[in-house]
This record gives C-alpha cells, sequence and structure tokens, in this order.
C-alpha cells in the first residue's frame, strides 16, 4: 500500500480525483457549458478545414498586426470570463442577508473574487493595451515590424499560457483565495497548503515574462525604427504613452517577478521571507508588490490616454491641443508613478512623515493628468465636433474619470483613507478608474483603428448601444458601493447582515446587469458588422479622419505595412502628407525583406504551460522533462536560419495597384 501511494505521488503529484470539483453543481454546469461550446468551435474549425489556414497564417504568424488582433481575441475571451465572476459576485451580494447565505460558500466566492481580479488586470487589460500597441505603433511610426518579430510571437503566446493556467484551475484544483494581490501571510504554505496560490504564482510569472519581453520590444522599436524624420517630438502621442508604458513595463514587471520567486521559495522550499516568524516580515511583500502595482496602473492608463489624443483630435477637426504639454504631462505621470505605491497601505503603521510625503505626491500626480483633461477639452473648443462612437467612449470617459481622479484624491489624504481604507469606497474608486479610463479608452481605441485592421468600420448603431448599457451600467453598479464605503461596508464579504444596505446592493446588480447588456452589444455590433461589411466599407467619413501616418496605407495594411519608408516633416505626418498633395508611388518598388512565420513561440509557450502545471502539482518529473525540452528548443530555434523571405518587386506592385484602400478622406 506504501509503495502504491509513493508511486502515484511520484507520477501524478498532489493531483487526485478529489482535485476535480464534481462536487460544485456551478462547476460541474459551467464545465459542460464550456465543454459543449468548445466542442462545436472545434468540430467547425475542423468541419471547414481552418486548422491548417490558423496555424500557418495566425498562430505562427511574426506579422505584428496580426499579434495585435490576436492580443485583442485573447483579451475579449478573458473579458467574458472575468465578467462572470463578477455577475456571480454582485447577484451573491444582493441575496446574502441575515439568514438567507447565498448560493456562493466562502470558500468559493474566495476563489471567485481573487480570479476577477487577476483575470481583469493581468489577462483581459494587458493583452488588450498591448495587442493595441502591437498593431498600431509600427504603423504610426513609419515601420514595417516590431524590433523583434519572433519575441513579439513569443511573448503573445506566453501570455496564452498563462492565461490557460488560470482556466485550467477553474476545472481542476482550485485558485487562491488570498486577493488578487496574494497577500501573506495568507499566501504561505501553513495558511493555503492547496493549489490555489501555486496557480496564481505559475500563471503571472509565465506571462509576466511574455508581458517583459513585450516591453522591451516595442521600446526597442520606437526607439530606433522611426520612419526619416520623425523625431521624438514629432511622434503621435500614442506612441509617446506607448514608450512611456513599456517604460514602467520593463522597470516594473521584474519586481513582480522577483516577489512571486521570493513567494516561491517560502512555499516550496521552506524560506521564511514573508511569514511571521524566523525573521520574516510580511510588510516587505507588500512594499514590494506595490511598488510593482501602482506602475501597473499607470501601464494600463497611459494608452488610453494617447488612443483619447488620437481620437479627441480626428472627431473635432483640429490638431491637438498643447502636444508638448501633453508629453511632458506623460513622462511627469511616468516618473511620479513610482513615487506613490505606500499609498495604499497607509494604516500599516509607517508613521506621519511617511504618510506624508506618499500623499503629497499622490496629490502631485493629479496634476499631470488634470492637465491632459483641459488639453482635450480645449481640443474640442470651437472643433467641429463629431459624435460617432469612438468620441462617445471618449466624452463618457471624461466625465467617469474626473469623478475617480476626485475620489482619489480624497484616499491620498491619510486621515481619510484609514476611515475608507478596506471600505467599498475603495472598490468603487478604482472600478471607476480602471473602467471609466481604461476599458472606455480601449473601446475608444478598438472601434477608431477596426477599420484600419479589417477594411471596414464597426456597426455604429450597436456600438452607441454597447456605450451607453456600459455607461449607464457603470454608474448604477459603483456609485452605490461609495455609498456603502462611507457607510463602513467592507469589501470581500459574501453575506451581511443589515438588511437595511440590500437595497445599495440591490442595485449595484442591476448595474452588473446593464454591463452584461453592454458586453452583449459589443459581441452583435462584431457580428453584424462581418455580416454588412461591404455596406460599412463605404463609410469614409471626414477628411479630417486619420491625422497620423497608420492611415496612409491600405486598409487592411499589406503584411510590409509600407511599400516605400515615408518621410515626416509634420507632427500630423499623414494630414501634412494630404496638404502637399500626396499621391502613391507608382514605380520603383524594391523586393521586401520579411521574416518568416514559425511556431517555436507556440511550442515553447506550450511547454512552459507543461513546466507551470508540473510545478503546481509536484509534478516533478513533468516539471523537468519541459523544462529541459524548452532549453533544446529554444537553442534550436537560434541554429534556424531559414527564418527569413523576400517578396518580389513585382508583387509589390501588384498589391499596390489592386489592394482597396480605406482612405478616411481624400488622398
Amino acid at each position: 500500500m506504501f509503495s502504491h501511494l509513493n508511486q502515484q505521488q511520484l507520477i501524478l503529484g498532489r493531483f487526485t480525483l478529489e482535485a476535480i470539483p464534481y462536487h460544485e453543481p456551478i462547476l460541474v454546469v459551467t464545465f459542460l457549458g464550456v465543454a459543449v461550446a468548445g466542442g462545436a468551435l472545434l468540430a467547425a474549425v475542423t468541419y471547414y478545414g481552418w486548422w491548417t489556414y490558423l496555424w500557418k497564417e495566425w498562430f505562427t504568424s511574426v506579422d505584428h498586426k496580426k499579434i495585435g488582433i490576436m492580443y485583442v481575441v485573447l483579451a475579449i475571451v478573458m473579458l467574458l470570463r472575468g465578467f462572470s465572476d463578477a455577475l456571480l459576485m454582485r447577484s451573491q451580494q444582493a441575496v446574502a442577508f441575515g439568514s438567507d447565505n447565498g448560493y456562493l460558500p466562502p470558500h468559493h466566492y474566495d476563489q471567485i473574487f481573487t480570479a476577477h481580479g487577476v483575470i481583469m488586470i493581468f489577462f483581459m487589460a494587458m493583452p488588450f493595451v498591448t495587442g493595441l500597441m502591437n498593431y498600431v505603433v509600427p504603423l504610426q511610426i513609419g515601420a514595417r515590424d516590431v524590433a523583434f518579430p519572433f519575441l513579439n510571437n513569443f511573448s503573445f503566446w506566453m501570455t496564452v499560457a498563462g492565461a490557460m493556467l488560470v482556466m485550467m484551475s477553474l476545472f481542476v484544483g482550485e485558485f487562491a483565495r488570498t486577493t488578487w494581490l496574494n497577500y501573506p501571510p495568507l499566501s504561505e504554505a501553513s495558511f493555503s497548503p492547496g493549489v490555489g496560490v501555486d496557480y496564481y504564482i505559475w500563471s503571472l510569472q509565465i506571462a509576466g515574462i511574455g508581458t517583459t519581453l513585450s516591453g522591451i520590444n516595442l521600446i526597442a522599436t520606437i526607439v530606433k525604427m522611426r520612419a526619416p524624420g520623425m523625431s521624438l517630438m514629432k511622434m503621435p502621442i500614442f506612441c509617446w504613452t506607448s514608450l512611456c508604458t513599456n517604460v514602467l513595463i520593463v522597470s516594473a514587471f521584474p519586481i513582480l517577478t522577483a516577489v512571486l520567486a521570493l513567494l516561491t521559495l517560502d512555499r516550496y522550499v521552506g524560506t521564511n521571507f514573508f511569514t511571521n516568524d524566523l525573521g520574516g516580515n510580511p510588510m516587505m511583500y507588500f512594499n514590494l508588490i506595490w511598488i510593482w502595482g501602482h506602475p501597473e496602473v499607470y501601464i494600463l492608463i497611459l494608452p488610453a490616454f494617447g488612443i483619447f489624443s488620437e481620437v479627441t483630435a480626428t472627431y473635432c477637426g483640429k490638431k491637438l491641443f498643447g502636444y508638448t504639454s501633453m508629453v511632458y504631462a506623460t513622462v511627469a505621470i511616468t516618473i511620479l508613478s513610482y513615487i506613490v505605491w505606500l499609498h495604499h497601505f497607509f494604516t500599516m503603521g509607517s508613521g506621519a512623515s511617511v504618510n506624508s510625503f506618499f500623499g503629497i505626491t499622490t496629490m502631485i500626480i493629479s496634476i499631470p493628468t488634470g492637465a491632459k483633461i483641459f488639453n482635450w477639452l480645449f481640443t474640442m473648443y470651437r472643433g467641429r465636433i463629431r459624435f460617432e462612437v469612438p468620441m462617445l467612449w471618449t466624452v463618457g470617459f471624461m466625465v467617469t474619470f474626473v469623478i475617480g481622479g476626485m475620489t482619489g484624491v480624497l484616499l491620498a489624504v491619510p486621515p481619510a483613507d484609514f476611515v475608507l481604507h478596506n471600505s467599498l469606497f475603495l472598490v468603487a474608486h478604482f472600478h471607476n478608474v480602471i473602467i471609466g479610463g481604461v476599458f472606455f479608452g480601449l473601446m475608444a481605441g478598438t472601434t477608431y483603428w477596426f477599420p484600419k485592421a479589417f477594411g471596414f468600420k464597426l456597426d455604429p448603431f450597436w456600438g452607441k448601444m454597447s456605450f451607453w448599457f456600459w455607461t449607464i451600467g457603470f454608474y448604477f453598479a459603483f456609485m452605490p458601493l461609495y455609498v456603502l464605503g462611507l457607510l463602513g461596508v467592507t469589501r470581500r464579504q459574501n453575506h451581511f447582515d443589515d438588511r437595511s444596505l440590500q437595497i445599495w446592493f440591490l442595485l449595484a446588480a442591476f448595474g452588473a446587469v446593464l454591463i452584461l447588456i453592454g458586453i452583449a452589444s459589443f459581441l452583435v455590433q462584431i457580428y453584424v458588422s462581418v455580416r454588412n461589411r461591404e455596406a460599412l466599407r463605404d463609410l469614409t467619413g471626414d477628411p479630417w479622419d486619420g491625422r497620423t501616418l497608420e492611415w496612409s496605407t491600405a486598409s487592411p495594411p499589406p503584411e510590409y505595412n509600407f511599400a516605400f519608408t515615408p518621410i515626416v516633416h509634420d507632427l500630423d505626418a499623414w494630414s501634412d502628407m494630404k496638404a502637399r498633395g500626396y499621391t502613391r508611388p507608382l514605380e520603383g518598388f524594391r523586393p521586401i525583406h520579411m521574416p518568416k512565420n514559425t511556431g517555436a513561440g507556440a511550442i515553447l509557450a506550450g511547454l512552459a504551460f507543461a513546466f507551470g502545471v508540473g510545478m503546481i502539482w509536484y509534478v516533478w518529473w513533468l516539471a523537468a522533462l519541459s523544462f529541459i525540452a524548452i532549453l533544446v528548443t529554444a537553442i534550436g530555434h537560434t541554429f534556424n536560419y531559414n527564418r527569413d523571405f523576400t517578396i518580389p518587386a513585382e508583387e509589390v506592385v501588384h498589391a499596390e495597384d489592386s489592394r482597396t484602400r480605406l482612405l478616411v478622406g481624400p488622398a
């Protein structure tokens, strides 16, 4: 018997049949739904013979445009998963009062709120932001691709591998019950001995490698691959915000990697970095995680600021007001984001002097952010404003984000934070900024650049439906939480005894339902737009649309982006080209050298996923084999010299002559 158990542990590690949560009805129904939907999708792909096409043209692609689109698709899929967790939380809190304990036990509820935060930040917002930067930045700076195309592919698939581990935890084992930042000592082995925290650690470590490498790649692209004449102060604002975002990524994500590595040593080896005994200090974890965590907030919001700048200038028919001040404000936010982290734990006994310093720096960082709001308002002033869908998201952002900013300044006051800390007021503030700022920006950018990527516009009716349901739903969902927070209601509770609070939670749940309709409207918008793409292809809009360089290429752009490297003379490059009487060259094409597709990125990420599974479940042979396979595959890939191909000049001529161009405004 003892020998049998040892053999089982050697082969399967900690895995047993009890690790499959077949006793949880919600998870069983979810698994059946996912199995049916996934099986139907796989059957359809197989039936139509799309596997070869997807592998050759998409999964192995090193084209920054296709990789950017795949990032966005991943983000939308994870949005559906993360929002389903939000619906479960809101509905549970709306009904669980008094003697009614609701339908989610604490053990399950704690997993849900942890997974919701992890998914929405790491696997929805981050891929969404990275996808838009991947697609747009090389086009805006006049480059044919990013600096390291294969690294771009590898970064994407590492993010997918991390997301797969999080999704796997839904059906095999459990997820962490430690908040989305995995606070010790709760995350230590003595308090969380199961696999939940290990799922958290390895999903973030694997995805974090992809994020860090993507940041390095985009920095190199922006610094070294700009078109002739495009100095730093002639870059579009979106390129500036992308540059600062990726500087933050490269400098902040290694801190996350290090702190999770220390926690891993605590759990696997028995060190005591963050324990309450043997010299450990949990507060060191708080400091390290928030030194990463607060720059992370600006990693998400800065690209959204760049999107709003592009959209506002375009749909107001004016140059962006205060370009130089926008650049300086972006750089100031980047620097200041590193000296505000301690406002996340004012109540932890740091002392009045330390709290005062971080409270003042937190207030200071609101100044350049406020300057941006005024710049957008002055751009709108006396402009020919057209309230198309991207502009609606922008105006909705201005109102909603200012509310979130003002509540943030309130929380920057240490005495106020002592009262409101760990309450639902904080939850409302955070979502006010992330939804009203980041998500509204991502939706504005998706709608604005969709015709660039696919050659036709998104259906405006369903876009407006999505905007209004999202906006109204947001206010119903989170304004009640401000009230509850001021009443002293703490977060992370799945049950309340005071029935007088229930009306506020019912309003919040109603808001979540409205947001659900907004998400559904967006999915319908995609479906309707694809169905009616020929009609939507003709909606060319106004001559002021598309001021920056990406609009000078075909829509969708060819694989090589630009047959001729553009020469930039002015900040608004495409607007300047049209003013100069731009005409497309008809001769002088040269062969174009491009990198070949490769499956090495997907294979390496698959092996990293296997390594993560082995480490989570203590299947040491799987972890060892997959790690060795990663090394062998990576070394073998370095000897693959035949990774490039050349597009003949005659093919370039044919493509440039025959491709349908969506020039928004006259050429």
